[in-house]
């Protein structure tokens, strides 16, 4: 993944949400808190990884797909839901990165994936 950029929906100018922080708002209906982001892919991924190891290590998971017409695209824009620190910390540490999945060895000589954000 890389180009990824926060993005701000026009459903989040609405009373139905409120800004709690930088590109986090809260959804006062459902009572839940929501970002989202827009990416490419790179030639050797797909939609599902690295995507889903950031969702593990950010305890977030994906609430919609902005254009769901292109979900089959290189380009995606989702938005994430989770608790308010772990999109901080998510946002914080994917805008602007590059970040994607890398097989290494570990000491037991097993091949492992690990998800990198560089």
């Amino acid at each position: 993944m890389k180009n990824i950029k926060s993005i701000i929906l026009d459903k989040y100018n609405t009373p139905v949400y409120e800004s709690l922080d930088h590109h986090i708002y809260r959804n006062t209906e459902e009572n839940i808190s929501v970002t989202a982001l827009s990416f490419e892919l790179e030639a050797d991924e797909d939609s599902q990884y690295p995507l889903e190891d950031l969702l593990d290590q950010f305890n977030l998971y994906i609430s919609g797909f902005i254009h769901p017409d292109v979900i089959e695209s290189q380009h995606l824009s989702l938005e994430f839901t989770g608790n308010p620190e772990d999109l901080r910390d998510f946002l914080k540490s994917v805008i602007g990165k590059r970040v994607y999945n890398k097989e290494v060895e570990g000491e037991d000589g097993k091949i492992y994936v690990k998800l990198i954000i560089e």
